[in-house]
């Protein structure tokens, strides 16, 4: 017998604070760093990290920046969350029951997780809203939800949606946006910059220990070794959106932003790159962010507003920095088949 109930579909993100507030900073921060899987690190080393260095100071500093993007409706990444998650539950009609929750803040991952348990949905379909796995993003937001599964009596069915790097429902979205911003602008180098991670999290990947981050070609394409490893589906990222964009090899250039603390973290750097492309003869670049769906502090401040200061005092123009997917059309199409099932 089919069960008629409905699905319930469980959009996350990675959070945001109430407020540019430094105590509402604060509060997010102590959430998000004190996740296991984001500072991996000893409990005791995670603690003296947090409380004796990066929450006295960094929280102000958050803050103005935040306060340089914060719309009056409120947060970027929020706003834009909850009209992709409108979008989506339009586009998959009355059979699905559409939430969205933050990994960290408002609205909470526990809360939305709650509201589908108490609408009796039949199955929990979750999909992380990062488009290359990462054990700090992805996986933690798995590990929770299982967690929260497991308090449960009669504990529902869960169906995790995989990551989509190169799916083509992200890559056309974010074709379109690049393409159409692009068209006037006529850059003369195109930067895809992602988020940056620790090596230490990209080699726990590597099962084998001798392909991520070891050899020079490790990100060439995906393999057994590196099937799940972040740094190479950034890199198969940037293949398939300089094909859609019929961007020369010679025309692009991929980066790694947002790194903290002293720890190696993967490379190329963002703020290492624009000085060079700059010194190298490049006047007009064009930034693209695609391990974000929607815009954030990392791609409007981070970028928008540091990396442009950055590009113009090392002797570049022009920086244009291409909006993320956001709620593109074919963005929600895309969400909407993943909820599916469909390729």
């Amino acid at each position: 017998m089919t069960d008629s109930r409905r699905t319930g579909v469980l959009l996350v993100q990675l959070g945001t604070p109430r407020s540019p507030t430094p105590r509402d900073v604060r509060s997010y921060l102590r959430d998000f760093l004190g996740d296991p899987r984001v500072l991996d690190m000893s409990a005791l080393g995670r603690w003296l990290l947090l409380n004796l260095i990066i929450l006295p100071f960094r929280p102000r500093r958050s803050a103005a920046a935040y306060s340089q993007v914060w719309l009056a409706e409120g947060s970027p990444l929020l706003l834009h969350s909850q009209r992709l998650a409108d979008q989506v539950a339009a586009e998959l009609g009355s059979d699905y029951l559409v939430r969205l929750g933050m990994r960290y803040g408002e609205p909470s991952l526990d809360q939305a997780f709650a509201e589908l348990r108490d609408a009796d949905v039949a199955r929990i379909r979750v999909v992380p809203l990062f488009p290359q796995y990462a054990a700090s993003t992805n996986g933690s937001v798995q590990q929770r939800v299982m967690e929260l599964a497991a308090n449960e009596w009669f504990v529902p069915a869960l169906e995790f949606v995989p990551d989509f790097a190169t799916h083509p429902g992200f890559i056309g979205a974010a074709a379109d946006v690049a393409r159409q911003r692009m068209a006037g602008f006529r850059p003369d180098h195109v930067l895809f910059s992602y988020h940056g991670l620790p090596e230490r999290q990209i080699r726990k990947g590597d099962k084998s220990g001798s392909h991520c981050l070891v050899r020079d070609d490790c990100c060439r394409e995906i393999g057994p070794n590196n099937r799940s490893c972040y740094r190479a589906q950034c890199a198969a990222t940037t293949r398939a959106l300089a094909e859609a964009l019929d961007l020369p090899g010679e025309s692009i250039s991929m980066s790694f932003q947002s790194r903290l603390g002293r720890t190696p973290w993967i490379r190329p750097f963002t703020d290492h790159v624009l000085p060079e492309l700059a010194a190298s003869g490049v006047k007009r670049i064009a930034v693209l962010c695609p391990s974000f769906v929607a815009d954030c502090l990392e791609t409007l401040e981070e970028i928008g507003i540091r990396g442009r200061a950055q590009w113009r005092e090392a002797g570049g123009d022009e920086l244009l920095l291409v909006p993320c997917v956001n709620s593109h059309p074919r963005f929600v199409t895309g969400v909407a088949d993943l909820v599916r099932g469909r390729a």
